[in-house]
């Protein structure tokens, strides 16, 4: 099961926030995260806040059900706007995750978007994105979608190969996720995105080129590729420990990085955050970055985060206790934290320094300005950004970016 969330401290049951947190509210983006938590099956890697039916049959009643859940939502957009009070913001990006949000019917996931819509506004060019399994949507769902507002798709492929898939306990068939950016085109999606997983156990080099070649093929323009990260208490991790299949390693994850890099690089892909690859700037996932710069999102859905002016909450995680502290009138926030100067400044090094901008020297104490200069000194540094200013990594450093970070924090 997914691990704990943290202790923090208490959220008040209306879910106000401190003063300071609203300062200076009006120049941050705020994006709107959505989280649905259902899936029709449990992927063995997985350790995120999902659940199956038969996982929460008996555990909720009627309020863990996916036939009321849009509703259930809709509360929380209505609790942010009271909490939010007259922050004069729209929203600039939604994005809907899970779990499998395509689980829902379109037309819910249009009217979760309709209540962000009327509560807050959206601005001018908003980024609307949806997650989907490439086997939970058909034309005529997509059609639904991109009308009522939705304008990117992210589909999960994660491998070409059905050997590969068996292992991540993907249920899609090879070749539905390209036919899925072809339908998404077609029903007007002018940005699609395909997700990629490398490493898995049985995976080979030519497996690995395969998937990149087909995601070429279908034409995103945008790729994220994220290396398999076995997690405690998986199914995944079981089977390994049971000696059931190999556990793949640290070079092999770097040669399918390196590879993954060079086919996109040559397609026309260009990286701007460790993971992620676009064809363009319009191409990047807005939503993400406004993650990654430290702006303000409202996270709406069981076990979702959120944070506004440095102060980062969390949602009690299952559906029935979420659905029943909203039904009650109250804030389903589970804990918080107040980040401090110092808090906030290790996070932006943590995360910009992933950014193809990288980030500020300026942000560095001593001992991490000390580490940028043995970094660049053995090749993990761009020295153009350097000069400038600025700790950019080199592709020899994205390999090595957990390291150079904790470096860098110090």
């Amino acid at each position: 099961m997914p691990s704990a969330l943290p202790d923090g401290e208490s959220v008040p049951d209306d879910g106000v926030l401190p003063a300071s947190a609203l300062v200076g509210s009006a120049v941050r983006p705020l994006g709107f995260y959505v989280h649905v938590p259902y899936c029709a099956t449990r992927c063995g890697y997985c350790d995120f806040n999902t659940y199956t039916a038969s996982e929460l049959r008996g555990t909720g009643g009627v309020l863990a059900s996916r036939d009321n859940y849009a509703d259930t939502l809709i509360d929380e957009i209505r609790l942010a706007r009271k909490v939010l009070g007259d922050d004069p913001r729209s929203v600039q990006t939604v994005f809907v995750g899970g779990g499998t949000p395509t689980l829902l019917p379109a037309a819910d996931l249009v009217r979760i978007l309709g209540a962000i819509r009327d509560e807050f506004g959206l601005e001018a060019g908003a980024e609307v994105t949806t997650e989907a399994n490439p086997d939970s949507v058909d034309p005529a769902y997509l059609a639904t979608l991109r009308a009522g507002g939705y304008n990117r798709m992210s589909f999960g492929m994660q491998s070409a190969r059905q050997h590969v898939l068996k292992v991540l306990d993907r249920t899609h068939t090879p070749g539905r996720p390209e036919a899925c950016v072809g339908e998404a085109r077609a029903e007007g999606f002018e940005h699609v995105n395909l997700d990629l997983i490398y490493g898995t156990p049985g995976e080979s080099d030519d497996d690995w080129r395969a998937s990149l070649d087909a995601v070429i093929g279908a034409g995103p323009d945008h790729v994220s590729a994220y290396a398999l990260i076995v997690e405690e208490g998986t199914q995944l991790a079981r089977r390994i420990r049971r000696g059931e299949i190999p556990m793949t390693d640290d070079d092999v994850h770097a040669d399918r990085y390196l590879m993954a890099d060079s086919v996109l690089s040559s397609a026309g892909f260009h990286w701007y955050e460790v993971s992620n690859w676009a064809t363009s700037a319009e191409a990047r996932c807005l939503h993400n970055e406004l993650y990654w710069r430290g702006a303000d999102w409202w996270g709406a859905g069981p076990g979702a985060h959120s944070h506004v002016g440095g102060v980062r909450w969390w949602n009690v995680k299952h559906p029935g206790a979420y659905a029943g502290r909203l039904a009650a009138g109250s804030s389903p926030g589970a804990g918080r934290e107040l980040l401090s100067d110092e808090d906030r400044r290790v996070e932006r090094v943590l995360l910009e320094l992933r950014l193809i901008d990288g980030c500020p020297l300026s942000l560095l104490r001593p001992a991490g300005l000390s580490a940028a200069a043995r970094a660049l000194a053995d090749g993990l540094l761009e020295p153009g950004p350097y000069a400038e200013g600025r700790a950019v990594l080199t592709l020899r450093g994205r390999l090595l970016a957990d390291a150079v970070v904790r470096d860098l924090v110090d």
